[in-house]
């Protein structure tokens, strides 16, 4: 019974650190019982209150599985894998896809990606979970798959010979056409309903955040594909240089971008507003958190049109919420995607594991909300059937929605 109760802690401590006691180790878990004043060690024995006992007993039955296959399973198991997939299952158990646990190596590469550089195939993969459609959303350029000829729009459909690739699984996926630089990997996609399949070779991409142009003598343009790496310190610098080249509106375009750090889109919100709020967080009481986000005064003097479709998601939504209702923003385009909820990303546990946890809702400044319904346009345009928006950069010949933010941005201007 004592090497069950042993056992117990140990389920629970681990588990306990992915529902919230996220720097929390096993010594502190420890350390908690012998602080615990209604608990006691001595030796080998664990004396603890009846409420601390109950809460064990909850893991009573990992506890009673664990015993099952140390006595009889036909070969010797990897207690520590089946532990991760317990973390796994834990999280899962909250059916939200957006709060997940990483394993050490997922951990680690997740945090590579967001460096900007990695070994790979060079594309951006846009996962509905409604769906579970994979859709490339950017093809990087000069990279492998731009060489093998993917193009925004195709489908992820498998990743090898059997591994058929859905939102769910995407980042096993992922996983497979990472690799040594050098070796190919074979990836099949839809294309109009069409399957290709394509032997690419693996190797470095560098990825920018950031692009941008003059459109005319006095609108630029800024493309921000995704808050990560230092998106928000390249936006500031191609904004600087627009405006040195005399752009007096800029246009910020967000389509297919699916979001990233907070903090980035506060950064940026905060060139174009005065002392205010990015957002407020909502948490499951419902208590408003306004202090979060903060904005200062201090903003440039331009006019701003931001361009959206069904693919803006997070934290390109908190942006294009707080600079409409904070900065005179008018937003072209589509109804964004609806991810209105704030994940927190902590390590856990002592072997370099962690998490992200969907931990309160946001609203923009004004009090909109915005998960599940997105964030209407002031002027909508939708796309011809058919066309996935594989535009060249720029395109203010060929791409209706980039035609309609330079007039809408024109008018300001007058």
């Amino acid at each position: 019974m004592k090497k069950k109760i042993l056992l117990v802690i140990s389920l629970a401590a681990i588990l306990c650190l992915l529902s919230g006691c996220a720097m929390m180790t096993m010594s502190r878990i420890e350390q908690m019982f012998r602080d615990n004043n209604s608990a006691a060690v001595s030796g080998d024995t664990v004396t603890i209150s009846r409420s601390d006992y109950d809460k064990l007993m909850q893991f009573s039955e990992l506890a009673d599985l664990m015993d099952a296959v140390n006595q009889n399973y036909y070969q010797e198991p990897d207690t520590d894998l089946m532990l991760e997939y317990a973390a796994k299952g834990l999280m899962a158990g909250l059916d939200d896809p957006y709060s997940f646990y990483y394993s050490p190596k997922e951990f680690e590469q997740m945090w590579e990606d967001d460096e900007g550089n990695y070994v790979g195939i060079g594309v951006l993969i846009n996962a509905n979970y409604s769906t579970q459609i994979c859709t490339i959303i950017r093809v990087f350029e000069g990279s492998p798959a731009q060489e093998a000829g993917v193009r925004k729009g195709d489908i992820l459909y498998r990743v090898g010979e059997d591994l058929n690739v859905y939102a769910d699984n995407l980042q096993e996926a992922v996983d497979i056409m990472r690799g040594v630089p050098g070796t190919d990997v074979d990836v099949t996609f839809i294309r109009d309903g069409e399957e290709f399949t394509r032997t690419i070779t693996r190797r470095e991409v560098n990825v920018n955040q950031v692009e941008s142009t003059m459109l005319t003598e006095n609108v630029g343009y800024i493309s921000l594909y995704q808050f990560a790496g230092e998106s928000d310190k390249e936006f500031e610098n191609a904004l600087n240089k627009l405006i040195d080249q005399g752009a007096a509106g800029v246009i910020i375009d967000l389509r297919d971008n699916p979001g990233g750090w907070v903090n980035q889109a506060q950064s940026i919100a905060d060139l174009f507003m005065d002392k205010g709020e990015l957002c407020y967080l909502v948490d499951r009481t419902g208590y408003e958190d306004h202090t979060q986000y903060p904005t200062r005064d201090g903003k440039v003097d331009t006019k701003i049109v931001i361009l959206m479709n069904e693919n803006s998601a997070s934290a390109s939504e908190i942006l294009a919420g707080a600079l409409r209702d904070c900065a005179d923003a008018t937003i072209v385009g589509t109804v964004s995607y609806g991810k209105g909820i704030v994940q927190a990303v902590a390590p856990v546990g002592v072997n370099g594991a962690g998490f992200q946890l969907t931990v309160a809702a946001y609203y923009t400044p004004k009090g909109t909300a915005v998960h599940k319904v997105g964030i209407t346009p002031d002027v909508t345009v939708t796309l011809p059937e058919g066309d996935n928006g594989d535009y060249d950069f720029a395109d203010t010949v060929n791409d209706p929605q980039l035609q309609k933010a330079l007039e809408v941005m024109e008018e300001k201007l007058k």
